[in-house]
This record gives structure tokens, C-alpha cells and sequence, in this order.
């Protein structure tokens, strides 16, 4: 396919660009930023710009057939809230209105994990958490709820339009994984999303997947590694940090705690990598 990538020049944006292109894909990445020659400059908040982007960049394309949304302020407190609400927000609109108007049916787009209701300061309804759980505790992931609605109701508008929202947990690459051993030493310091983490390579086979596999309609899907950043069991962690809230179903020892099920069913999702390989852990 001829594919679009917002934000293909960041952490998860690099892989995802290079995972489709080593598939055979034609894929054109549009960002603010990137070195010369790996992406076209523009303006994702100027609907003007993206409708002529996605309409067609001289020799890069003359129209696609898919487009892979990434593009945001990437986390809570990089920016001021008005400026993350601002730019986030019209930055989706802009992408999924031009996807509409070019007559482009296939959208995959970043949701995040922090639409759960991290950083779990109030506990997680239940263990492990699952697509069903929707609560926003800051301004960037109230964002990323609305965004998920938004694209709730094109699908709506336009029965033949395909839209999958991808609530990824912490993205990591191999070079990140040398100070997960340090995580075992306080079980708090990454409780704040449940010790989950989602390996950028394996954040790319979701994407590929749902390119591949997506229906007509919008669905949206947790998606993280197979394991925790721990070494520590799940019970263990789970009575220490969140006494008293509710089990659904089996921890496992490592298992994640941000449930898959739904991407493994639906997409056939099967994290492929963990820290444990890289470490010795």
C-alpha cells in the first residue's frame, strides 16, 4: 500500500516507517520535524497543509490508500495544557477530516494507555485493565479519549470508513531496557501504568496488523508487551501496590497487567520481544 505516517520522525514513528517499508509498502512520513530527506515538513495543526499533503507531495504520491496517525505532544506536562489540548486535538482533526475528504478508508491512530486512568493515583477499577476502562486523569489523555470518540463518530458518518485506535502502552527501544532490573527495587516507581511497556517493534506489528486486518467501523485495542517491567511476581506486586482491587481472571507470574486479549483475538497481536531477552532478566 501507499502509506501515510504522521509523525514518522518519532520514537515509535521511526519503527513503524521502517516495519512498513521492509513489507514492501510505499510509505511517506509528514512531521515538523526529521533529518532531510526522511520527511516532508508540515504543519499538522494548518488543515490547509495536511488536505494538500494528503491529497498528493509532488514525487513522494499522488494520493494513498492508508494513513498511520502518530503525530502528538507525546505525554502529560511537555507542554502547557491548553497548548497539549490545542495541538493534539486539531492535529487529529485535521488528519482524520483530510483522510475523509481524500476519500481514504483506512486510519490507524495513537491513543494512549493514560486513557485507563493513569498514573493510578486512584486505583484501577480491576487487575488486569482492559479496553473497557476509560478514565482520563490529566489533560493529555482526556485528548486522547476525545480523539477516540471523534473517530467513534466518523465511522458512524461513513459506514465505509475503518478506524482502529491504538491505546499503546510506554513506548521503549533496546537501548532503554539496561535499567528495567532497577524497577524490582521499588515496586511504586512504575506502578503508575501498571509495570507495562510496549517494545517499538512490537507497536509496529500492531499497526501492520491492523492495516492488514481492520474492519470497517472503529475499534480501539490495548496494546503492550506480553510481560511487566518486573521481575517480581504479579501477585506479590499487586497486594503490595493496589490492596483490594478486584482480580479478573489469572495475573500469570510476569504477565501484563494491561490486558491484550482483545488485540490478540481480533488482530492475531503476539508481542514478539521482551526486556528479558536483552538484559539477561
Amino acid at each position: 500500500m501507499r502509506i501515510i505516517v504522521t509523525g514518522g520522525s518519532g520514537k515509535l514513528g521511526r519503527t513503524v516507517v521502517r516495519t512498513l517499508r521492509a513489507e514492501g509498502h510505499e510509505v511517506v512520513n509528514l512531521d515538523r520535524v526529521g533529518e532531510r530527506g526522511t520527511v516532508v515538513l508540515v504543519d499538522l495543526t494548518d488543515a490547509g497543509q495536511v488536505l494538500d499533503a494528503v491529497a498528493g507531495i509532488d514525487e513522494h504520491h499522488s494520493g494513498v490508500d492508508a494513513i498511520v496517525h502518530l503525530a502528538a505532544i507525546p505525554a502529560p506536562g511537555l507542554a502547557s495544557d491548553a497548548e497539549t489540548f490545542r495541538n493534539n486535538m486539531l492535529t487529529t482533526y485535521n488528519v482524520l477530516q483530510a483522510a475523509r475528504r481524500a476519500g481514504v478508508k483506512r486510519i490507524v491512530t495513537a491513543s494512549s494507555e493514560t486513557v485507563l486512568g493513569l498514573p493510578f493515583e486512584t486505583p484501577p477499577p480491576y487487575i488486569p485493565v482492559d479496553e473497557d476502562v476509560t478514565s482520563p486523569e490529566s489533560t493529555y489523555s482526556l485528548v486522547k479519549h476525545l480523539e477516540e470518540m471523534l473517530a467513534a463518530q466518523l465511522v458512524r458518518w461513513d459506514p465505509e470508513l475503518s478506524i482502529t485506535a491504538f491505546r499503546f502502552s510506554n513506548v521503549m527501544d533496546p537501548a532503554d531496557y539496561a535499567v528495567f532490573p532497577e524497577y524490582d527495587a521499588d515496586p511504586r516507581r512504575r506502578k503508575w501504568n501498571l509495570w507495562g511497556y510496549i517494545d517499538a517493534r512490537d507497536g509496529a506489528q500492531a499497526v501492520s496488523l491492523a492495516l492488514a486486518k481492520a474492519k470497517p467501523g472503529f475499534e480501539r485495542y490495548v496494546i503492550a508487551a506480553a510481560d511487566t517491567v518486573m521481575s517480581r511476581p504479579n501477585a506479590e506486586l499487586v497486594a503490595e501496590v493496589f490492596p483490594g482491587v478486584e482480580i479478573r481472571g489469572d495475573l500469570g507470574v510476569n504477565d501484563t497487567l494491561l490486558s491484550i486479549d482483545k488485540a490478540r483475538r481480533e488482530l492475531g497481536f503476539a508481542p514478539k520481544h521482551s526486556w528479558r531477552d536483552e538484559v539477561g532478566g
